[in-house]
C-alpha cells in the first residue's frame, strides 16, 4: 500500500505549497489565472507531446483499455442521464461533470500506483493514450463549442488546430506511429517545460481553494456528489464486471484494471474548468471529494483483488 500512500502524499504536498502561495499573496490577485494558462497553453501540451512521442500505440488495441473504455462509457452515460433528470446545467458544465466523472488522474497518482503497487507502469500508458487522444480533445471541443455561443461545422473542424493540447497530442502520436527519431536537442527543451505542466495545475488548484470552503450550499453539491460517486465507485465495479465476464481479464490484470479505474479524477479537468471559466467550483470540489474517497476505495480494491 505504499504505492497509494506515496501518490497522495506527492499530490498532497504540492497542493498545499499552492494553498500557501495564494495565501501568502506571492503570485497577487490573478497568480491563479496566470499558472492556469501557461499549463494549458504551454507545460501541458509540451508534457503531452513527450509523453506521446515514444508510446506503443498498439496498447489502444489491448482488452485492458477496452475494459477502461467500457467503464468511462458507463460513467459518462450515467451522468449525464442524472444531470438530465436531476440537475440540468448547460453544456460547458454538463462536459465538465462528465469528464470529473470518469477522467482518471492516471499521472501523477495512476504512476506511483502502477509503479510501486501493481508492479508495472506500464498499466496507465493505455488510460493516459485514451485520455489523451479521446476524452481530453471531446471535453475540450465541447467546451470551445459551447463557450463560443455558437455551433457550425467550421468550428468542429477547426477546433483540433485551434487548441494547443489537441494539437500537441495529435502530433505526439504522429511521431510514434512512423517512428521518428527527434533529436535530443529538440526533446530537451519540451521534456523541461512539460515537467512544470504537472506542478503548475497542482499549485493552481491548491491557491483555488484559499479563502473558499468546498461543498458549500449553491455550489453544484448534487453534481459533485454524482460525478463523485460514479468515479470512486461504479467506474471500478463496471471495470470488474467487464473485465472478468466479457474480457476474460483475471489476476494482475484483472487487480489493475479495476485499480486504474478507482483513480481519483485528474487536475486536469480543472485546469480545462479554469481556461473557459465555466464549473469551476464544481470541478474542484469534485476533484477534492474523489481524491480524499478514492484511498480508502484502493485500498478495498487491493484487499480484495491484488
Amino acid at each position: 500500500m505504499g504505492g497509494v500512500l506515496i501518490g497522495f502524499g506527492i499530490i498532497g504536498f504540492v497542493i498545499l505549497v499552492g494553498y500557501i502561495v495564494q495565501r501568502s499573496g506571492v503570485t497577487g490577485p490573478s497568480g491563479r489565472v496566470v499558472l492556469n494558462r501557461v499549463a494549458f497553453f504551454v507545460a501541458t501540451p509540451a508534457l503531452l507531446f513527450t509523453v506521446l512521442e515514444h508510446a506503443d500505440v498498439r496498447v489502444l488495441l489491448s482488452s485492458f483499455l477496452a475494459t477502461v473504455l467500457c467503464s468511462v462509457l458507463v460513467g459518462a452515460v450515467l451522468y449525464v442521464v442524472l444531470s438530465r433528470i436531476l440537475f440540468p446545467r448547460p453544456l460547458a458544465e454538463t462536459a465538465l461533470g462528465t469528464a470529473g466523472s470518469m477522467y482518471v488522474n492516471a499521472n501523477n497518482i495512476g504512476l506511483p500506483v502502477a509503479v510501486y503497487v501493481l508492479g508495472d507502469a506500464q498499466y496507465v500508458a493505455p488510460v493516459l493514450l485514451l485520455q489523451l487522444l479521446v476524452l481530453a480533445p471531446a471535453t475540450l471541443m465541447l467546451l470551445d463549442i459551447s463557450t463560443s455561443g455558437r455551433v457550425s461545422a467550421r468550428s468542429i473542424i477547426t477546433q483540433p488546430v485551434r487548441n494547443p493540447m489537441i494539437i500537441a497530442s495529435v502530433a505526439g502520436v504522429a511521431v510514434a506511429a512512423l517512428h521518428i527519431d527527434l533529436p535530443d536537442a529538440l526533446l530537451a527543451p519540451l521534456e523541461l517545460i512539460g515537467g512544470a505542466a504537472i506542478p503548475l495545475v497542482l499549485m493552481a488548484f491548491g491557491m483555488s481553494l484559499h479563502g473558499e470552503r468546498p461543498l458549500q450550499a449553491g455550489t453544484g453539491r448534487k453534481q459533485v456528489a454524482a460525478a463523485s460517486l460514479i468515479k470512486v465507485a461504479v467506474m471500478p465495479l463496471t471495470a470488474w464486471l467487464f473485465g472478468r465476464f466479457v474480457f476474460g481479464l483475471d489476476g494482475a490484470d484483472l487487480f489493475a484494471v479495476v485499480a486504474v479505474a478507482t483513480l481519483p479524477t485528474a487536475q486536469n479537468i480543472y485546469n480545462f474548468a479554469a481556461r473557459y471559466g465555466r464549473g469551476e467550483v464544481v470541478a474542484r470540489d469534485t476533484i477534492l471529494v474523489t481524491t480524499v474517497a478514492s484511498i480508502p476505495a484502493l485500498l478495498v480494491v487491493a484487499a480484495l483483488l491484488a
